[in-house]
């Protein structure tokens, strides 16, 4: 029977990371996948819509600049999008597989990597199949569980993966259809509501079952990112409860009750499913092991640790937040845990996030709503681009920032909201002084280049410390500062 340090089971973001972490403390590791290394960080998920995000963004573009400055028609077929999809997928998938390989050639002692199926046998046996029907059993000192998650499904809707999808489906489509609804108004159904309007070919049709969509974020977060869609022709059928989705004729009936009552029936080309992800925890060997779940049919675990003492879960298999960054950082974090005699704690204040949604919208640490839940008093500072040189030259003012601090000298950042371009590297900084748990001086101090986009982060501290250009009282719509107490009364700040 061959013996490891660590067995790790789902060659995914967090996966990989966790089997990179152990070859870092010259551990011998095994990394077992069954299907494709990199998982839904790659294919199906993370990688393939933002490449089709990009895509999206950059032929809404160019067709608005053809027809202002050549008065033409600019067109894409969705083959083109895959294909270039495809391309982006396959050379991230050569990178992962090239590593892997050379690890394995250089440091075959402490290294292997199998291609097959992963099952605990025991609290220190897994039992490996192979896609040829090889079968062996492993003894690891160390089990890492990272297999990941999938797209939720409704047993009453009939996903075909051809005409109701979910994101594992999209890629399927053989042309842009004319028409789509997407269930659920959640951050991956705006997403694909974003990706489909900026391509140009599809009437779009969200359900929300809300008065807004985005239900987790701020509401003028949200409000600006409705608007957003809804000037790119998307319909966003507030308040509604999907009654029935039906498969007729090759297309999608669905009908739609209304918090008044009525109810009304559309029909649309495609439907394509968003109501979250489910743990993939079947066929792992579980039960016989002990290993505890939770009633959502996550696993169970503390800071990682299932409730076997040497058996620990990862990324999507939690109930903790299901990002690439966060499953990488809980994967290298377990294998910390089992080698280093003081491990750092894991700190999701200052995880940052993007939606690829129209603009860009970033995040890092407490929104306000997480705030008021809180009842933490805090000051909230909002910035227009409006009021931003280098969006004024970019001829791009469509988005804020805003910035939460604690109402007290200190002045530490709670968290941050950006919306517009640029918005995902300007959050970075603030993501840091969150982190070192430090005040504002160090970044409204520093010199930032000009003209860039984080001039308004500097904008916005500088004026809760008394020191802003652009003056608040000046310009009351564009820069803005309130206070909140504990119980959520809010007043504008007197900035003089």
């Amino acid at each position: 029977m061959k013996k490891y340090d660590i067995c790790v089971i789902g060659g995914g973001p967090s996966g990989y990371a966790a089997a990179m972490r152990g070859i870092d403390f010259n551990k011998k590791v095994l990394l077992v996948e069954k299907d494709k290394l990199g998982g839904a960080g790659l294919y199906n998920g993370a990688l393939s819509s933002k490449t089709f995000w990009e895509l999206s963004k950059d032929i809404a573009a160019a067709r608005a600049n053809v027809k202002k400055y050549m008065g033409a028609k600019f067109d894409v077929t969705f083959k083109d999008v895959v294909k270039q999809v495809n391309a982006a997928m396959a050379y991230r998938k050569n990178q992962l597989e090239s590593h892997v390989n050379k690890l394995h050639e250089l440091h075959g002692d402490i290294f292997d990597f199998i291609k097959g199926t992963g099952k605990l046998k025991s609290a220190h046996e897994v039992l490996i199949k192979t896609p040829d029907g090889n079968e062996e059993i492993v003894y690891a000192e160390n089990i890492v569980l990272a297999t990941g998650s999938r797209p939720r499904k409704l047993p009453h809707i009939p996903i075909d993966e051809k005409i109701i999808v979910t994101s594992d489906g999209v890629e399927s489509f053989d042309h842009f259809p004319e028409s789509i609804v997407i269930l659920g108004a959640g951050v991956i159904g705006c997403e694909w509501a974003t990706i489909f309007s900026n391509f140009g070919y599809t009437k779009v049709n969200i359900i929300d079952k809300g008065d807004r969509i985005l239900p987790a974020e701020d509401a003028d977060l949200a409000a600006k990112i409705e608007q957003n869609l809804i000037d790119n022709g998307v319909n966003v059928h507030r308040n509604s409860q999907l009654v029935r989705m039906e498969i007729k004729n090759g297309r999608v009936e669905y009908e739609l009750q209304y918090k008044d009552g009525h109810r009304e029936i559309f029909n649309v080309e495609k439907a394509l499913i968003s109501v979250g992800r489910v743990a993939n925890v079947e066929n792992l060997g579980l039960e016989e092991v002990g290993v505890e779940l939770l009633e959502n049919g996550a696993i169970k675990n503390n800071d990682s640790r299932t409730s076997v003492p040497n058996i620990y879960a990862v990324g999507d298999l939690t109930a903790d937040i299901s990002l690439v960054n966060v499953g990488e950082m809980e994967g290298r974090h377990a294998v910390e845990l089992m080698y280093l005699p003081n491990p750092p704690q894991l700190d999701y204040r200052n995880i940052s996030t993007i939606m690829f949604l129209n603009p860009e919208t970033a995040g890092v640490g407490m929104n306000e709503s997480e705030a008021r839940r809180r009842k933490i008093p805090y000051k909230v500072v909002t910035i227009d681009y409006s009021v931003i040189p280098r969006a004024i030259a970019m001829n791009n003012t469509n988005g804020f920032f805003k910035i939460l601090v604690t109402n007290d000298d200190d002045i530490k950042i709670l968290g941050m909201r950006a919306i517009g371009v640029h918005a995902s590297s300007a959050i970075q900084a603030v993501a840091l002084l969150i982190h070192m748990d430090k005040g504002i001086d160090e970044l409204a101090e520093l010199i930032h280049p000009h003209p860039s986009i984080i001039e308004g982060i500097q904008e916005c501290l500088r004026a809760l410390k008394h020191k802003s250009i652009m003056k608040p009282e000046v310009f009351t719509d564009m820069l803005r500062c309130r206070v909140v107490d504990e119980n959520g009364n809010e007043s504008d700040w007197k900035w003089l």
